[in-house]
């Protein structure tokens, strides 16, 4: 009579090794990295002023100063998956505030209306950008720096000397964006749930996957029969309607608008997203890391002069950190460009 031995079955993962694996893959993510920084300079700052965190004033800027700029980096990282820029997308916030300013002043709209407008204001606005970019083929700098231009002279005809005061606003909308929940601003809130819908995106979405693949090779998404074209008009239409949404949660939050608003934070907003991990060449990134890295700018610009550094150096740390970060994507970039080319040699 024969015997027949079964093969051991093979041993089930350790939850030791498991947890290990977990820990690995978690310190390798970017994102880990800006939080890790984020909550250091945190530590470092409450240290030398426990005010800046632990009081009330201090915790609410730290939560709802953020807040305007995530929306716009999220549809900055966006737009930069896909191997574009959109440096238009301050004077979009502002031009959309304004337009929010004058029907609240000269129609009376109710809000949630005067809401939807700027929204669909700024989606316009940047279908415009993602048209001449995808049909024009010119570079997405080249168009944006010129719809910037174009977009705040619009605003600067408009508005002149003109300006729009807390007392033209409704009340209501004052309050919403004074307000907080839990302890939390509820600007802060938007923010996050922008953050999560676009997370999901992203993540869990044919769209979402056809931007990182339109930006890792345009010339592949093109063959393999991606509608690249959609996808570009898609990026920028999202980055815009968050401008225009960031344009009214300015309103709620300061009240005051003149043709100065938002002037400048398209740089912050490109600068978040490259400090948040986002390729500035395209295909890879999170719009979770653009978010932290709009964190990790902001509180840096609170937290340098607390800790007594001159605000040259203030500028000049958030030019090196963006530096940093592109060199470190490049970096990264082409190790793992070796590695596939060694792989392939040893097949």
């Amino acid at each position: 009579m024969t015997t027949t031995l079964d093969a051991p079955a093979p041993a089930a993962p350790q939850p030791r090794h498991r947890a290990a694996n977990r820990l690995t893959w978690l310190l390798k993510q970017r994102e880990t990295g800006i939080a890790v920084a984020f909550v250091a300079l945190l530590v470092v700052t409450t240290a030398v002023n426990p005010n800046f965190l632990f009081s009330t004033d201090g915790w609410r800027d730290l939560t709802l100063t953020p807040a305007i700029l995530v929306c716009l980096a999220i549809g900055q990282a966006m737009v930069i998956v896909t191997r574009n820029v959109d440096l238009s997308v301050g004077s979009t916030l502002g031009l959309t505030a304004y337009l929010a300013g004058r029907l609240f002043l000269d129609t009376g709209l109710p809000v949630i209306v005067v809401v939807l407008i700027a929204v669909a204001a700024g989606a316009v606005l940047g279908l415009i950008n993602g048209v001449l970019v995808a049909f024009a083929k010119v570079p997405a700098l080249v168009i944006t720096l010129g719809t910037l231009y174009i977009y705040r002279g619009i605003m600067l005809e408009w508005a002149g000397s003109d300006r729009i005061n807390a007392s033209d606003i409704p009340p209501g909308l004052l309050d919403f964006g004074t307000g907080s929940f839990l302890f939390i601003p509820n600007l802060a809130w938007i923010s996050f749930a922008l953050l999560a819908a676009a997370i999901y995106l992203m993540r869990s979405t044919r769209v979402g996957r056809e931007f990182y693949a339109i930006g890792s090779d345009p010339a592949a998404a093109t063959l393999y029969g991606l509608r690249d074209k959609r996808r570009v008009l898609q990026a920028f239409a999202t980055s815009g309607a968050l401008a225009g949404l960031a344009g009214i949660l300015y309103v709620s939050r300061y009240g005051t608008i003149s043709s100065g608003v938002g002037q400048g934070i398209e740089l912050e907003a490109v600068g978040a997203a490259v400090v948040g991990g986002v390729a500035i060449f395209g295909g890879s990134g999170t719009v979770l890391g653009a978010a932290l890295g709009a964190y990790l700018l902001t509180t840096i610009n609170r937290a340098l002069p607390v800790l007594g550094i001159p605000d040259f150096w203030q500028q000049a740390v958030v030019g090196a950190l963006i530096i940093g970060a592109i060199v470190l994507d490049r970096y990264f970039a082409r190790r793992q460009h070796d590695k596939l080319l060694a792989e392939r040699e040893e097949s």
